[in-house]
């Protein structure tokens, strides 16, 4: 049974937030930006929101390399993939219809179904390997 969640002021300062954004976000970067922009949205609110937004699938979730989880609203529901950026966070979303091929094969092989996977690609970006040089 699917939670409706209440259209808060927080909450819709947090979605209008992640609306504006390209990059993967900390919920700790998320709330120092809403602060910077005079916001009284607390950081326990803000995980609060990341975490039922990640569960209803209307953010996209990732582990950086330290375990944090950062967040992102993508453009497409649909399932698909990241290349992000080491550097800067910036992300593309990639379709990958070979890995899915893949993964359900590797699935059926060794007697799997109802098989979910999920694939991020980290890379430096050319503006920031640009800037490296």
């Amino acid at each position: 049974m699917a939670v409706v969640q209440r259209r808060t002021r927080q909450r819709a300062e947090i979605v209008d937030l992640l609306d504006e954004l390209e990059e993967f976000r900390s919920a700790q970067q998320l709330h120092e930006i809403l602060r910077d922009r005079g916001s009284s949205v607390g950081l326990a609110t803000v995980y609060r929101a990341m975490q039922n937004l990640a569960g209803s699938g209307d953010v996209d979730v990732l582990r950086t390399a330290d375990g944090e989880a950062v967040y992102r609203r993508c453009a497409v529901s649909r399932h698909h993939h990241h290349l992000v950026c080491r550097s800067c966070g910036a992300a593309v979303e990639i379709d990958g219809p070979n890995a899915e091929a893949w993964a359900a094969q590797v699935a059926a092989a060794h007697g799997y179904g109802d098989v979910e996977h999920t694939i991020e690609l980290v890379g430096t970006c050319a503006t920031c390997r640009a800037a490296q040089a």
